[in-house]
């Protein structure tokens, strides 16, 4: 009974917390003085204090982080950004197909203004919070802490789709920051393919002739014949053969699956302060999951997402974040829509009965982790997060390659070592409100400076 009373006030200063840090960062002390760290921090919200456990150290620190980067997307949003325009016209291109479980909104709907995108932060983001642990507690037959989720949801979420935003702020504000480093170019694949084969890393192969001639077998009359000028003669169209999965791959999947890939996210601390020189030891691979392609699909971001242990290559339980993709208002019906998905949902790839896929082991885990480390090191140290695309593939001549990177990436519901990520993050943060201090002092206006 005492906690039911309890609970509009914890649920009231949760969300106290998160008006009060957001406005903090957004309008704040916080927006105009330094990015301090600890006991130092101008953040006077989840103050660190010498009795919190690692997991409140954690959770503070995540709060702070991440209110910190959402304020920061409102200072980015009408700014240039690395791929677009602007921090809007990627934020709006990205969010096209994501939508929050069960309302079949595109979220693009809502930041195609900043007093829009304003708006339904402060007000979907407590209510949406509110409903995700409600539900939580029905879903656990009333055992979980509707006020501990709701702290969970609001103030430092850990689902995919927040730890994705989060990479895209930092990117976005250190990319804006720096003059866009020269590593930002690897996010065209033209030019990753093109600089990847200059140093030496192991690349998807690609087709070296001027262009091709693709025609429809029963055309005739000049129809059905299409010409690609490769990019390797100043085209726009990156000509390969298709690469199929290894036999140890092909194993774990239906038949006539996609490409199946490894996506492993690295970060850099060399990216931190660009006049150090880079070493290997500055980069560090966090996370790796195992897309496991659906029967029938083009590509692997139809799959199940099998979590890797990145010490010992063991495969961990699958799960999918497909429910974030579902667009259109019958997925407000029920039973049209999944709300959440829980790591482990799956052991076996679901459209094979039986076909067992956690508990096997990825074939020298060490020498892929190695090889994405390295490759971040040659070509593009000076970018906090890439996002590597790994394939273990059918040809002798390329066993292990890289497809693409992502430089405002996800993890795609892989785990990794949280301390070390919020670490990493707070050290970037500190040089970037330093830059961010000096170009208000100086009045900086920022030019396009797109790859």
């Amino acid at each position: 009974m005492g906690q039911a009373l309890s609970l509009p006030f914890k649920l009231l200063k949760t969300t106290s917390d998160f008006y009060g840090g957001f406005f903090h960062y957004y309008c704040g002390k916080g927006r105009h003085s330094p990015y301090m760290l600890g006991s130092e921090s101008t953040f006077p919200y989840l103050k660190p204090i010498k009795t919190d456990d690692s997991e409140t150290s954690l959770f503070k620190q995540n709060a702070r982080i991440h209110l910190c980067t959402l304020a920061s997307a409102f200072y980015l949003y009408s700014k240039p950004h690395y791929r677009k325009q602007s921090y809007k016209e990627d934020l709006v291109d990205n969010l096209r197909n994501v939508a929050i479980p069960g309302t079949g909104l595109p979220l693009s709907m809502f930041v195609r203004s900043k007093i829009t995108a304003l708006g339904f932060v402060l007000t979907a983001s407590p209510l949406c919070s509110l409903v995700s642990s409600m539900h939580l507690w029905l879903k656990t037959g009333f055992k979980s802490s509707i006020s501990k989720e709701y702290a969970s949801r609001l103030l430092a979420p850990n689902d995919w789709f927040n730890y994705w935003r989060m990479n895209c702020r930092v990117a976005g504000m250190h990319a804006l920051l720096n003059n866009v480093p020269p590593g930002y170019q690897m996010e065209n694949k033209w030019t990753f393919l093109k600089q990847g084969n200059d140093l030496g890393v192991p690349i998807s192969p690609y087709l070296d002739a001027p262009a091709i001639v693709v025609k429809h077998k029963n055309e005739e009359g000049g129809l059905g014949i299409y010409f690609y000028k490769n990019a390797t003669e100043g085209g726009d169209w990156i000509i390969q053969e298709r690469i199929e999965n290894s036999a140890w791959v092909s194993s774990l999947l239906p038949p006539n699956p996609p490409l199946s890939t490894f996506r492993v996210i690295t970060q850099s601390h060399a990216s931190i302060d660009l006049e150090k020189e880079a070493q290997l030891e500055d980069i560090t691979a966090l996370s790796c999951v195992f897309r496991a392609g659906r029967k029938n699909a083009a590509t692997d971001h139809d799959s199940i997402l099998f979590d890797v242990d990145v010490n010992n290559g063991l495969i961990r339980g699958g799960t999918t974040n497909a429910h974030w993709y579902k667009l259109g208002l019958h997925n407000i019906l029920p039973g049209k829509c999944d709300w959440r998905s829980f790591h482990g949902e799956h052991e076996t790839h679901p459209d094979v009965e039986g076909l067992q896929v956690t508990g096997k082991t990825v074939p020298d885990i060490k020498g892929m982790l190695k090889l994405v480390e390295e490759s971040h090191l040659k070509l593009c140290p000076d970018v906090p997060f890439v996002g590597w695309d790994v394939v273990l593939s059918a040809d002798p001549k390329v066993p292990v390659c890289l497809l693409e990177v992502n430089l405002s990436c996800n993890f795609f519901r892989g785990t990794f070592d949280k301390k070390a990520y919020l670490d990493f993050i707070d050290d970037a943060l500190v040089k970037l409100q330093d830059l961010r201090l000096v170009a208000d002092k100086n009045k900086t206006v920022f030019k396009p400076n797109c790859i």
